[in-house]
């Protein structure tokens, strides 16, 4: 398997392919919970602005419905679920930054648990915005209609075993049990990365990382 640096090479090179003709690059980082996409998405941004390549990252989870709303809606224990996101709101976000309109999104707050309004500002003549997220290139209903959006698209592949042990990993840093940790995972997340890896659409290129 590859490494973060070869991916970041890779994705950083088709993006200058791709500048002189276009006013906006959009690079969409999709892949299971717990595949590694803020990691490379964070690394592919860093690349480009030592490389004098203005970017911004917009991550789908500031896009999580409030907790509020999920309770109503008896889904806060499948929280990250496509069903507990805003999707009407993420795909006219989605279509705005295409078109270079200016952009105010939000940011997830994972240790509040919260999504932060009005937290990342994209103006119209950023030439890079990368967008990561479970959902991005996803065969199901209204998320399908994401896939036209991306100038780029790339998948992260991870083996079941691998996510399984990331996954449980999360809620341990949150000072969980291993059993309590590992409950959490399967009831919930794991059934989230198997619908991802089920439902997906191809992609620009599919990336797989050393474990």
């Amino acid at each position: 398997m590859q490494s973060v640096t070869n991916h970041v090479n890779l994705l950083s090179e088709r993006v200058h392919a791709l500048r002189a003709d276009n006013s906006r690059i959009m690079v969409g980082l999709v892949g299971a919970p717990g595949s590694g996409k803020s990691t490379l998405a964070d690394e592919l941004s860093r690349r480009l602005a030592l490389q004098k390549c203005p970017n911004i990252v917009v991550p789908m989870d500031g896009f999580h419905l409030d907790n509020a709303i999920l309770e109503r809606r008896e889904l806060l224990s499948r929280k990250g679920a496509p069903e507990t996101f805003d999707v009407d709101g993420f795909i006219r976000t989605i279509r705005a930054l295409r078109s270079c309109e200016p952009v105010v999104a939000p940011r997830f707050d994972r240790d509040r648990d919260i999504a932060i309004a009005g937290a990342i500002n994209v103006p119209p003549d950023t030439p890079v915005v990368i967008v990561e997220g479970n959902y991005l290139m996803f065969d199901e209903a209204l998320w399908r209609s994401l896939e036209v959006m991306w100038s780029i698209s790339a998948r992260l592949d991870v083996p079941m075993p691998e996510l399984r042990a990331r996954l449980i990993q999360r809620w341990l840093n949150q000072n969980l049990s291993r059993a309590a940790a590992t409950r959490r995972a399967e009831s919930n997340d794991i059934p989230n990365a198997q619908r991802v890896i089920e439902k997906a659409l191809p992609c620009t290129f599919n990336l797989s990382f050393e474990t």
